[in-house]
């Protein structure tokens, strides 16, 4: 196919492949209720215990069983990973990128099957599923081509200037060692495929440590990184719960630096301990957001409508970069709103393995209880709930995480303008002027993503003063959401990341590398 599938042109693909992707959730299916273990020093790994993992959209249809990890475990996979460094560090980078450029190809090769995987374990619809797979393919082939085109980050420097002496200088970049990779639940291939091929093209070898919720889909990207035929221990999976093996990896002395995707508290917590050893150890922390749109007077608002509602309510509103505050002038207010409340009417909402459904279940129990708890906070704080806040329980939803997208205007004394729900809950407010919207989206600990409709001499108003690492300004594919590698960096600012360069930067690669100084004299 020439289509290229990305979170952009996911809207409207081939029938190909809709044929393509029903054809692989056959060949899944036959294939559930295995067993699966993990990955160390290039074997698998059985455990005494397992985790039975069942679809979110139907709770009686077993994923399979998947091995939990202890500490034990933890401490193998970082003496393989150790102990299998300073070969790999040694190997040529056009041998590492070639290994790694393979096993790139095989997601590719096995992204169909990949994705009818992530809609039966996450919830995602079939253009969403096929987008992270792919987007997962992509990473390896983006640092790979990263690296190269950056020479290894080895650059000659002036000689000193000496009369008597040729005194050469470089700078070299060089790998710290063992990496540890924690990922979520949300886009757990994609978000594990991205540091990992970042963190093993520079030369670190890697523990991956899956998504409580999600070990499927890193076991999926462990067989494409195994059937690469990289040196045994080069790279490690783990899953399990974070309570058994979470300390005993970022404790660890051998783990030289952690690359985490998830909650702010939690990743201030991960990088505190970093911090506090006998050294400093690298973190790179993304670690979600409170995501705002600014709509004002002069907006398209047909553009608008589509990127709200792409935005806020695509895969359940589970992406760090959904949409979650809507500020909109009060001219346009109404008929915004309207036009809002009736493509909520027409999302389908059900089973995800089935085209015609737009929404899928909820990936997790405890964000169906949250969704709940937050519609009654919402209608007991005094929000005028404009569309959605309940729970879907009957007929077909009666076996799965359903839930309705929720509208809310709500007063701006509300607690959760502040709280990251994670969930289809967009809270909308009025606003007098610009400058008012801007002040409302910049009053967040959160910055990660922003998105902007209005007029086109407006755009470089919103781009100067918001405080956000991704925006988008008239963006009817999504208001705050849909970075792909290759075309939109993605990192955060404020509480939203520790590092402030983005995923698939310019500046990504070296953050996983340490600079050393070369000088000899002649």
């Amino acid at each position: 196919m020439s289509f290229k599938l990305t979170y952009a042109t996911m809207f409207n693909p081939p029938e190909e492949l809709h044929q393509r992707f029903e054809a692989a959730m056959e060949r899944v299916h036959a294939r559930l209720g295995a067993s699966h273990g993990l990955y160390v020093a290039g074997a698998d790994r059985t455990t005494a215990a397992s985790t039975a993992k069942s679809n979110p959209a139907d709770h009686e249809e077993l994923i399979g069983r998947f091995a939990a990890a202890t500490a034990a475990d933890a401490e193998a996979a970082l003496c393989a990973a150790h102990a299998a460094w300073p070969a790999w560090k040694r190997t040529p980078a056009h041998e590492r990128a070639r290994l790694l450029r393979r096993a790139g190809q095989l997601l590719e090769e096995r992204v169909y099957d990949i994705a009818a995987s992530l809609t039966l374990e996450v919830g995602k619809n079939r253009l969403e599923a096929l987008g992270e797979a792919q987007e997962a393919a992509d990473f390896f082939a983006t640092y790979c081509d990263d690296f190269e085109r950056a020479g290894g980050f080895e650059h000659a420097l002036p000689d000193d200037p000496l009369t008597n002496y040729a005194s050469h200088n470089r700078s070299v970049l060089k790998p710290y060692g063992a990496w540890v990779v924690i990922t979520p639940f949300n886009f757990p291939i994609a978000l594990a495929a991205g540091p990992v091929a970042a963190a093993l093209i520079t030369g670190n070898t890697v523990v991956l440590k899956g998504a409580t919720a999600t070990p499927w889909a890193g076991r999926l990207l462990c067989d494409c990184i195994r059937d690469a035929d990289l040196p045994p221990g080069v790279f490690n999976y783990l899953s399990g719960s974070s309570g058994a093996i979470g300390a005993a990896l970022i404790d660890h002395p051998l783990t030289a630096g952690v690359t985490f995707t998830g909650s702010y508290e939690v990743g201030r917590r991960i990088a505190g301990k970093l911090q506090s050893g006998a050294y400093p150890k690298p973190c790179i922390a993304e670690m979600g957001g409170k995501n705002a749109c600014i709509v004002t007077a002069r907006a398209d608002l047909t553009r608008a409508a589509a990127g709200i509602v792409r935005s806020a309510f695509g895969m359940g509103g589970q992406k760090c970069s959904a949409l979650s505050r809507l500020y909109v002038d009060r001219e346009v207010a109404d008929p915004l709103l309207e036009s809002l409340r009736a493509q909520l009417q027409t999302l389908a909402i059900g089973d995800p393995a089935r085209r015609e459904h737009w929404l899928g279940p909820l990936a997790t129990a405890s964000g169906y209880e949250d969704y709940a708890r937050y519609a009654a906070e919402l209608r007991a704080g005094g929000a005028r709930v404009l569309s959605g806040g309940e729970q879907l329980k009957d007929g077909a939803h009666a076996r799965g995480f359903y839930v309705r997208p929720t509208l809310a205007e709500a007063p701006l004394a509300h607690p959760l303008w502040q709280q990251e729900m994670f969930l289809p809950i967009l809270m909308v407010h009025r606003v007098a002027s610009n400058e008012e919207a801007m002040r409302l989206a910049n009053a967040s600990p959160l910055g990660l993503t922003a998105g902007f409709y209005g007029a086109a001499d407006e755009i470089g108003w919103f781009q100067e003063h918001i405080e956000a690492g991704v925006t988008y300004a008239n963006r009817p594919q999504g208001a705050t959401t849909g970075a792909w590698p290759g075309y939109q960096p993605f990192g955060g600012w404020k509480g939203s990341g520790t590092t402030g360069k983005a995923i698939a930067s310019f500046y990504y690669l070296p953050q996983y590398l340490r600079e050393q100084s070369q000088t000899v004299v002649e």
